[in-house]
């Protein structure tokens, strides 16, 4: 991997990330995420640097999330590899979230996966008419990882449980409705914006650029999504959209016919207790074991073989069906992984995490 993975540089008060792949659309591997970290750690205590921008090279997005690749390789081998990309990943994460200089997000673009862990943690995060926002990982026998259960866990009523489970892409006010982004810029003005954070305040430039999105989807679909994912379990949730009556619903239900039954149930339980557990580095140590559990499961090489090396579409699952994934198989995904177990909560100046952006 050459050293210009990742662009950081400085220009007047901000220091700017740039994620440079884009022909792989810009998805995270280890050396990009140390490089990221270090120029983080940099930046914390230098006076020049007030602000912090990352954004993607390219025209397709900031970031698909992380090189999928290369975990396919590693579970075919039945190795390890990737536990050590996911420890600085997950790091990476809580030190986003934790920072104290605003970092200002670029989501322009398509931004999923281990996209989200590098924006939707920070304090200001942007959004734009081209913004396609997703935590995609059932459909290739995975769960939210990044931090992504306890985003999602936030989100209004049942909204961030329908995203996590079916994998859905929204838009800019969907979005900002869920809690993962803040401001709305059209994309055009970006290149202003820029310029504007590299001499303005950030409260200053937000109020040149910042402007209405166009309406969204998710606010008018509350009450059948409330209703349907209320249910306690992937069953009763399929059930409930089958028989709601709408369309949306009916159509929801086929989408999670197609995801991995093991890897729903094993979101769904990841969920419910990211609302428990309160703080984000609690939820980042249990994604940690989910993680390490299915690299060395059959439905993630399988789920990646199917979307991304043959791009057949058609995986095979195993079990086949929710009520085939029993209790004991979810509770493997939440055992303290081979190795020992990521640990962020006690670690030096971790304080809790809560929902307050910065405005």
């Amino acid at each position: 991997m050459s050293d210009d993975c990742v662009l950081a540089r400085t220009e007047g008060r901000i220091g700017h990330l740039t994620l440079n792949r884009p022909k792989a659309l810009n998805a995270l591997n280890r050396a990009m995420v140390r490089r990221i970290d270090e120029a983080l750690a940099a930046w914390e205590d230098d006076p020049a640097v007030e602000t912090v921008v990352i954004s993607g090279a390219g025209e397709r997005g900031l970031c698909a999330g992380g090189d999928i690749r290369s975990i396919y390789e590693d579970a075919r081998a039945g190795g390890t590899a990737s536990f050590a990309f996911w420890r600085d990943e997950y790091r990476l994460n809580a030190r986003i979230a934790r920072y104290p200089k605003p970092y200002v997000a670029l989501m322009d673009g398509i931004v999923m996966g281990g996209g989200v862990g590098v924006s939707a943690h920070g304090n200001v995060r942007i959004v734009t008419e081209r913004s396609r926002i997703a935590m995609p990982e059932t459909g290739i026998g995975f769960a939210p990882d990044v931090g992504g259960t306890y985003l999602l866990a936030l989100a209004p009523g049942e909204l961030g449980t329908h995203l996590a489970l079916t994998g859905a892409e929204i838009g800019a006010d969907d979005a900002m409705l869920c809690g993962l982004a803040d401001h709305f810029v059209p994309s055009g003005d970006l290149p202003r914006l820029l310029d504007a954070l590299a001499t303005r305040t950030v409260e200053d430039a937000l109020q040149l650029y910042v402007r209405q999105p166009p309406p969204g989807e998710l606010a008018g679909h509350r009450a059948w999504i409330d209703d349907c994912y209320g249910a306690d379990t992937v069953e009763e949730i399929v059930a409930r959209l089958r028989n709601h009556g709408t369309g949306a619903a009916e159509a929801t239900a086929d989408t999670l016919a197609t995801r991995s039954p093991t890897a729903l149930k094993v979101t769904l339980a990841a969920v419910r207790s990211a609302r428990r557990l309160g703080r984000l580095e609690r939820a980042l140590e249990q994604e940690y074991r989910s993680s390490c559990a299915a690299l060395a499961s059959h439905d993630l090489a399988e789920g990646i073989r199917a979307q991304v090396i043959d791009k057949d579409r058609r995986p095979h699952w195993k079990p086949a069906t929710p009520a085939e994934v029993t209790d004991t198989d979810v509770e493997r995904y939440f055992a303290p992984p081979e190795g020992g177990d990521l640990h962020l909560v006690d670690r030096p100046n971790s304080p809790e995490i809560t929902a307050s952006r910065l405005s």
